[in-house]
This record gives C-alpha cells, sequence and structure tokens, in this order.
C-alpha cells in the first residue's frame, strides 16, 4: 500500500508551483489592470451562474420530493365556529385539526401550517 502513495506524492509535489507575489508584467499598466478587471467580472457572473443552476436544480428536487411526504394516516379537518361581534353581527371562523386515520384528534393547526 505504501508503494501506491509514492508515486502519488512525487508527482503531487513535482507538478504544483510556488506562488509567489511577483508578476511578470507591471499591475499598474493599462493592459493587465484591464485584464484583472475582465477576469474578476467573468470569474463573478460564472461563479453566478453556476449558483443560480444549483439553486434551479435543488429546488426542483425539493418540490419534486414534496408529493412522497404526505403521510395517508393523518387528515387535516376544517370545524367552523360561530362568533358572535360586540356589534351583533355574527361570523363564521375557522379551525383546523390535524387527525390520525380514526378521526382522533392529534392537534390544532395554526393557520400558517394550513396555507
Amino acid at each position: 500500500m505504501r508503494t501506491l502513495w509514492l508515486p502519488f506524492l512525487v508527482a503531487t509535489g513535482l507538478s504544483t508551483g510556488c506562488a509567489t507575489d511577483r508578476r511578470v508584467t507591471n499591475p499598474r499598466a493599462p493592459g493587465p489592470a484591464v485584464g484583472n478587471v475582465i477576469g474578476t467580472g467573468v470569474g463573478a457572473v460564472a461563479g453566478n451562474v453556476a449558483g443560480a443552476v444549483v439553486g434551479v436544480g435543488e429546488g426542483a428536487a425539493a418540490a419534486a420530493d414534496q408529493p412522497f411526504k404526505h403521510d395517508p394516516t393523518q387528515r387535516v379537518v376544517c370545524h367552523w365556529r360561530t362568533e358572535t361581534t360586540p356589534d351583533g353581527r355574527t361570523l363564521q371562523v375557522p379551525e383546523y385539526y390535524l387527525v390520525d386515520q380514526h378521526g382522533r384528534l392529534i392537534r390544532r393547526l395554526d393557520e400558517k401550517e394550513v396555507r
């Protein structure tokens, strides 16, 4: 096993370069400065495009997964409660409940959980 790693480590060491702060061209010259700006812009656009593609892919995967998260043994039941306002009007107010397959109450749901 040791003999397999040795050629890999030697090849990796020989193929990597040393990073230096020196540049062959003058960074204050207009050509290299424009090249750096264009390279930065192209890199930013390419990164955002790649991020958008990944975001769309993850969103599609989450949307495709949603129907399979349904638990068929639970149902949402709406019960309409009548309330009378102080001025005499009557209102029908919905109350949502999560029930099991036999109709037994599991818990009351908030309006945000239903919509």
